[in-house]
């Protein structure tokens, strides 16, 4: 009788090959082969974003030779460009109006506004991409630390740079403060027991809720502070006006206008060389004084009761989905004329997507036929998109999910339409309707979709590319991809200065990074604990990330310094410093890769020498 055979752990293996092997394995097979690969292995499929990189490199381009990959990478650039033009245009013109509008609303400050929704909104998506790739063998806590050191070393001095500042003392002290003790933390729970627990990562989480009570409160009690001694002042004007009244009253005055300008977001003047909605604009200053608009001037411009409700209603749709003005065209050079051509699409997708809320431009960038079209369109699209780029079961290409997920988006139409129609048959074209702001809700979620999606596929390409020349994938996690994936917080931080937000943008530039580390890292541990996987501290770190938390503790430590000797007067040159701070991670992470020094760590030749003697 024939015994029955038992598979064994080899059989295990290979039944579990397709799953498990990464889709760059690829790239070590011969030509003829490798359609077939990435047919088969998973990774290909999950692994991808928008666009099946390897499946067009394999199977439709069908690349025989060394030459027909460079071109490749060539189509690749041009892409990454273009997606690099998308992140930048959604991030100045619809992100960064959509911040300052909801942070009024919530009646928040600069700061509170940069450690929370900018933050947040800058950060979640990076959190849930290392979600997705839990399975991955990446350094979490490694690529966290460096993207944290570029994003609040390299933006932050940027910021610096681009738009000196009298920073909020005390706030940024408590933020730096939490950022160093947060970190040195964690690095500690990660090295004492080679590992974090559930308790560890509880604990974690539970200090960055204290960060943001303290954050909540600081600004709960500058507004209490703040109706005080308006009351002692209109109280002193009540009393006989003597000398000693006169001075007490004026040192309350003072007190009080040094307060109230950390109170709430205030919207800034900015001027324009054109009329358009998205040339590029400037902050007024008026010495050292913001100079603020009149929203309901800006609002209520070209307003008028002899005009029709639907005055100009095309002419007005068609000059704002128009991505070339036809003035501009006609000025520019051959070489500006060329970036216009490439930046059409980027303009024309923006405008059709997203909704324009932006209290700085006439009317609020209000155009009646296109935001009717957009409040069907704007949802339809999130939903039909998340559903079949994030939400589904990635057994299949993305796209191959649309004709299945396209009903989800055909169900919102049953809500937005008739919303649509009403607001129609209710607004005016020549100003905004009371509800206006309403459309700041899609333009936040538009854009950062928008902005997940182009700094996600960035991270991808670049993957892609040092895959494809060699790059080891350790040396691009702790360089290249996490400054790829650090890009929307890069363009963003810097666009919230040119416009006017320091403060929030430097805020943003510490706070996000400080959610990065604990929460970003933390969440990733624990579902990979509850899930049965290793979380040793060689797998969390990797080989670059004790360089990169050394050079982190330094730089918060020396910006600690800095503004404290400096009175918290965010200068250029303190900006230079702080960038060069991660320039000289750069140069240290080379000179590992090159194997010029090792890692920072135990030194494997003195180690081995001891042991001998």
């Amino acid at each position: 009788m024939a015994e029955i055979y038992k598979p064994n752990v080899l059989d295990k293996e290979f039944d579990e090959f397709w799953s498990r092997v990464n889709c760059f394995a690829m790239l070590d097979f011969p030509y003829d082969q490798r359609c077939e690969f990435v047919r088969n292995a998973n990774n290909c499929i999950h692994g991808t974003n928008f666009v099946p990189y390897m499946h067009l490199l394999a199977c439709e381009f069908k690349c025989r030779n060394v030459f027909q990959e460079y071109i490749f990478v060539t189509l690749f650039l041009i892409l990454c460009f273009e997606l690099l033009l998308f992140l930048s245009h959604v991030a100045h013109y619809y992100y960064t109006p959509a911040l300052t509008a909801i942070s009024r609303m919530l009646h928040m400050n600069e700061h509170l506004a940069g450690v929370t929704i900018m933050a947040l909104g800058n950060t979640l998506p990076d959190m849930f991409a290392n979600m997705c790739a839990i399975y991955d063998e990446i350094p979490i806590f490694g690529n966290c630390l460096s993207s944290a050191l570029f994003v609040t070393m390299f933006t932050g001095g940027l910021v610096c740079y681009l738009s000196p500042f009298q920073m909020s003392g005390y706030n940024t002290v408590c933020d730096l403060l939490f950022f160093i003790f947060g970190a040195m933390l964690l690095e500690f729970f990660i090295i004492s027991e080679n590992g974090v627990s559930i308790v560890e990562c509880i604990v974690m989480i539970a200090l960055y809720v204290i960060y943001i009570t303290v954050n909540v409160l600081d600004v709960y009690f500058l507004k209490r502070t703040l109706h005080c001694l308006r009351r002692e002042i209109n109280e002193m004007y009540e009393l006989p006006q003597s000398e000693e009244v006169k001075e007490k009253r004026r040192i309350l005055q003072k007190k009080y206008d040094i307060l109230s300008q950390n109170n709430r977001v205030t919207i800034l003047q900015r001027k324009s060389y054109q009329n358009d909605n998205r040339t590029f604009s400037f902050l007024t200053k008026v010495g050292s004084e913001r100079v603020t608009i009149d929203m309901e001037a800006n609002r209520n411009i070209y307003y008028t009761r002899d005009r029709s409700k639907n005055h100009h209603l095309f002419r007005e749709f068609f000059s704002a989905i128009q991505p070339i003005k036809l003035n501009e065209w006609r000025q520019a050079t051959m070489l500006v004329r060329a970036y216009y051509i490439a930046r059409a699409p980027v303009v024309f997708l923006s405008v059709i997507y997203i909704p324009l809320v932006d209290y700085e431009l006439k009317k609020n960038g209000w155009s009646k036929l296109l935001n009717c079209i957009q409040i069907f369109l704007n949802p339809a699209f999130t939903i039909t998109m998340g559903k079949a780029m994030l939400f589904t079961d990635k057994s299949k290409l993305w796209y191959y999910n649309i004709p299945h997920d396209v009903k989800y988006g055909l169900y919102s139409l049953v809500v937005t339409v008739p919303i649509a129609i009403a607001v129609f048959f209710h607004s005016n074209t020549s100003v905004p309707p009371p509800y206006h702001w309403l459309f700041t809700i899609m333009n936040l979620t538009g854009s950062m979709f928008a902005i997940f999606q182009s700094a996600t596929e960035i991270t991808l390409i670049t993957g892609v590319l040092g895959f494809m020349l060699k790059v080891p994938p350790d040396f691009m996690g702790a360089t290249v991809s996490c400054v790829a994936t650090s890009l929307s917080d890069l363009i963003t931080n810097a666009s919230m200065a040119m416009q006017g937000y320091e403060k929030m943008a430097y805020a943003a530039a510490i706070g996000g990074p400080f959610f990065s580390v604990l929460l970003g890292t933390c969440s990733v541990i624990a579902v990979k604990i509850l899930l049965g996987l290793s979380t040793s501290m060689t797998d969390l770190i990797g080989s670059y990330g004790e360089n990169a938390f050394v050079l982190l503790i330094l730089g918060l430590l020396s910006t600690l310094l800095w503004t404290s000797v400096l009175n918290f007067n965010a200068r250029r040159s303190v900006g230079i410093f702080s960038m060069s701070i991660y320039g000289l991670y750069i140069i240290y992470s080379i000179l590992i890769r090159f194997r010029i020094i090792h890692p920072y760590g135990v030194d494997i030749l003195l180690t081995s020498s001891h042991a001998n003697n």
